[in-house]
């Protein structure tokens, strides 16, 4: 005659390291793991018999593993599983709703610069109307798609001062492969001074030494531009 024996389900901490929840997204990737798995991380730890991922594929069978009517089940609803308390029922309500949202929103659209029209309509809306100079640069990929747009500094009617290093300082720590250069002209002069073709040669020259090259020094005004590279400045 045999005896079976009850054995309570065994820890988490007590798997192999490559199937424990946390360690098997690490060593595999998220992709290796299953929906419990993913549960289990985010519900932490499970009751004296079951697991934390136990507990999730208790609370996914209930929903016939149906995930979107997972995410409609409210706080008070997931509280009614064992192991779940109200933090761990919101980590979970919470998590699914960032997925929702991440599915409704839209890709941000990249713009491709191909030419210095393309410049201007992009900068237009930061630029346009403004009583004051300030000055910009676009940092660009190699494929010539805009990574960033960052405001170097603002000034005063007559003028604004660029410091190199940190224009060179941004376009460095964001892994920038070519650099443009914006600044507007409040009197609506397009006209470059003797300042702003003395600041766009030494960025030139400094742009060969780092490898970063300045495609295009574009002067704004609200009505029209002056690109340096169209006018064979650069």
């Amino acid at each position: 005659m045999s005896t079976l024996y009850a054995t309570a389900p065994l820890s988490i901490k007590s798997w192999a390291e490559e199937d424990r929840p946390r360690e098997k997204l690490l060593l595999k990737g998220r992709a290796a793991l299953s929906d419990a798995e993913l549960i289990g991380i985010l519900i932490g730890s499970g009751t004296a018999k079951l697991s934390a991922v136990d507990v999730a594929k208790l609370i996914l069978s209930a929903v016939d593993n149906d995930l979107n009517a997972l995410a409609r089940l409210t706080v008070k609803e997931l509280q009614k599983h064992k192991g779940i308390g109200e933090a761990k029922a919101i980590s979970i309500v919470s998590a699914l709703e960032l997925g929702r949202r991440r599915k409704e929103a839209a890709p941000a659209v990249k713009t491709r610069i191909t030419c210095s029209t393309d410049i201007y309509d992009y900068i237009r809306p930061h630029l346009l109307d403004l009583p004051y100079e300030e000055f910009w640069i676009i940092l660009l990929n190699r494929a010539n798609t805009i990574m960033k747009k960052i405001q170097i500094s603002t000034g005063g009617v007559a003028g604004t001062v660029a410091d190199p290093k940190i224009i060179f300082k941004h376009a460095l720590e964001n892994l920038a492969s070519a650099i443009i250069l914006v600044h507007n002209h409040p009197s609506g002069q397009l006209k470059p001074s003797a300042a702003d073709i003395s600041l766009t040669k030494k960025l030139q020259e400094a742009g060969k030494v780092l490898d970063l090259p300045i495609l295009d020094h574009l002067i704004f005004t609200d009505n029209s531009y002056y690109s340096f590279a169209d006018e064979d400045l650069l």
